[in-house]
């Protein structure tokens, strides 16, 4: 029998085959015979798969018998699926092979398995003539080891929930517990068990592979948001009953941003060693379209997980958490390829690729830590943080007006009790609506009284609007400036969609970045400011052309007392200063407030709950190659490299 062999993927060929000799152990005694092999991979299998079998995956054979006594047909045999399996079997691509050829040829002399009498004939066929060929039964650990053997079904209930406790762990790299390798854990168990099938299923069934993992993920990372609705009875009293609506809610977001990534690189026609550089790089546009939603939350970008390695973590001054995020998604992607496919060389080869950018990035982020070592040697500003660190029951009064005015003063003798203690701070920092009262005009007593000018949260009223602001006054009492909060919290801040969702306010928004000066004794200091989570939102604060002093962050984390998300906000602090190249003074009202380096460092803070004050200096900034291009150039290049990435491996197809 003639045995026509093509190659549609060269990769068969460094497989020593003679499948001549294979097909005619099967073939009929026909010397004018004639079959064709075709050689080729999980793209093209998958598309004959769907075109004439209606079946939407690729599989590992298939035969197209011609009814004719001569020319008997085609088997067509896929080198991804088949090696996936001879891995998983533990036997050579050869012996595999010579399986899937046997098994095809029977397809074409009219053998067929659908019915289970069917099958055993085939299969015993094909046991005695894998034998002659010096092959073991390919049926036989299977056989043996069917009622112990424990299978994972795909879209079944194993499947979902070892997804969402992958999702779960995968939250533990973040604060406070900083268990980077949970993380590239949880991501990476995630990804394989996506892999696993190959290209198998539809957009929806791939979807509900992955919702599992992006719900708990979800979940785990950002429940504590609602603890805030608990802070204060009579915001408990009107909202607890949206509490399980706010954790499903957070489940729905979650399985449909963190699925995304998964679906893609699945979907996705291409080999092993591309998919990490697809993975990586939709991760990295999720991530960046989490800045829009809303207005963002940019939350726990997978680059803080770095936050414990300085070299690494520093490497966000040159590409960002962004372009971080991309090398550590990738890098976990890539890893898990190489497992799957340990002789494919491209893999080898993409994972290398993205182990390093992570070196460049870590020498880049060691430079990073030295200029943020730099010191002037001119004289310095001492900056004093004040934290009151009250309940918010013993900050708020929902009782009379002359409760409400009561408390706000003794908060005010309490502020000015702090920022009075020995010590020459040339200003005083206070924390997010710190000042009890509504801001109406341009008089600051708090600052007359204590001498000297004064950073402070505060509300404030103008043409018929709340604002959550941040007030600047003068030692004389006058406020010179107010910078009014841009980046509203949605369900505290302003109800969305109108106001069908619920939220106990709705304030006005401000214009956006700025720098503000303050005149000290010790010359001008510049800084741009910061409101609560404004800080998450990358690259948004300082205007292009601008090198300020520092950042002054003020926020009130009271709301989420000692949960995750307090040591996750300062987290998100710490990223932002290497980013932007700028040391931060942060005052929060219950804490942490901190000074942090522009190389991230919090050189020092007050814990959780402690009342007291910080008096610390700055130094360091500088303008760094992340905020020179900006978050949306670094976009743009994380697209063209993932693009690239994925072209340049497809093409050498060795996976």
């Amino acid at each position: 029998m003639k045995v026509c062999v093509n190659y549609n993927d060269k990769r068969w060929k460094k497989y020593k085959i003679d499948f001549e000799k294979i097909a005619n152990a099967v073939g009929p005694d026909n010397p004018h015979a004639e079959v064709s092999i075709i050689l080729t991979d999980d793209a093209e299998i998958h598309s004959l798969n769907r075109q004439y079998r209606n079946i939407d995956r690729p599989t590992n054979v298939l035969s197209f018998e011609l009814g004719d006594d001569i020319l008997l047909g085609d088997i067509y045999i896929s080198l991804d699926t088949v090696a996936r399996e001879a891995s998983d079997a533990g036997i050579s691509v050869a012996e595999h092979t010579a399986h899937m050829v046997v098994h095809g040829m029977l397809h074409l002399m009219g053998y067929d398995h659908i019915k289970n009498r069917d099958a055993k004939v085939m299969e015993s066929r094909e046991v005695r003539i894998l034998k002659e060929l010096g092959y073991k039964n390919p049926y036989a650990d299977e056989a043996a080891a069917k009622p112990r053997r424990f299978q994972i079904r795909e879209n079944g209930f194993v499947q979902y929930m070892m997804m969402a406790t992958l999702g779960a762990v995968a939250a533990l790299g973040f604060a406070p517990f900083h268990i980077w390798w949970a993380t590239m854990l949880g991501i990476g168990g995630a990804y394989w068990m996506i892999m696993r099938g190959g290209q198998n299923g539809s957009v929806g069934k791939l979807f509900l592979r992955a919702a599992p993992f992006g719900a708990a993920y979800a979940v785990a990372m950002f429940w504590w948001a609602l603890h805030s609705i608990y802070v204060v009875p009579e915001l408990t009293r009107q909202f607890a009953v949206w509490t399980v609506p706010g954790i499903l809610g957070i489940a729905v977001a979650g399985a449909i941003i963190f699925s995304i990534p998964f679906v893609a690189a699945a979907r996705v026609r291409t080999c092993a060693s591309a998919r990490p550089f697809v993975f990586a790089g939709v991760w990295a546009l999720v991530l960046w379209l989490r800045e829009w939603a809303l207005t963002g939350f940019p939350w726990n970008p997978i680059a803080n997980i770095a936050i414990v390695f300085p070299y690494v973590a520093n490497s966000m001054s040159l590409w960002g958490a962004l372009g971080l995020t991309f090398i550590i998604v990738g890098f976990i992607a890539a890893a898990v390829e190489v497992v799957r496919h340990k002789k494919c060389a491209m893999c080898w080869i993409s994972w290398l690729a993205f182990l390093v950018l992570l070196l460049v990035g870590s020498a880049a982020g060691m430079r990073n830590i030295d200029i943020s070592a730099l010191r002037d040697d001119g004289p310095v500003t001492l900056i004093r943080v004040v934290q009151p660190a009250k309940a918010q029951s013993e900050k708020m009064d929902y009782n009379s007006r002359a409760d409400r005015i009561a408390r706000a003063e003794d908060n005010v003798r309490n502020l000015i009790m702090l920022a009075t203690q020995p010590g020459q701070p040339d200003f005083v920092v206070m924390p997010e609506t710190t000042y009890p009262f509504v801001i109406v005009d341009d008089d600051m007593p708090l600052s007359k009284i204590l001498g000297r000018p004064v950073v402070m949260g505060a509300t404030s009223f103008e043409h018929g609007t709340l604002y959550n602001s941040m007030v600047v006054a003068g030692e004389s009492g006058v406020i010179e400036k107010i910078y009014n909060k841009s980046h509203l919290v949605p369900f505290g801040e302003y109800a969305p969609m109108g106001g069908l969702l619920p939220s106990p306010a709705n304030l006005g928004r401000g214009s956006g970045a700025q720098v503000i000066s303050i005149q000290t004794q010790n010359g001008e200091f510049k800084f741009a400011p910061a409101i609560c989570y404004e800080i998450i939102f990358s690259d948004s604060l300082v205007p292009r052309g601008e090198n300020p002093d520092a950042i002054i962050n003020i926020t009130n984390d009271t709301w989420f007392g000692k949960t995750p998300g307090v040591y996750q906000h300062l987290d998100m602090v710490r990223r932002y200063a290497i980013e932007s190249g700028l040391p931060v003074v942060r005052a929060n009202y219950s804490g942490i407030s901190a000074f942090v380096g522009a190389d991230g460092v919090v050189t020092s803070a007050l814990p959780v709950g402690d009342m007291g004050f910080l008096d610390g200096f700055v130094w360091g900034a500088h303008m760094t190659q992340y905020r020179q291009i900006g978050r949306n150039g670094w976009m743009i290049i994380i697209l063209v490299v993932a693009g690239l990435g994925a072209i340049i491996m497809s093409r050498r197809k060795d996976g």
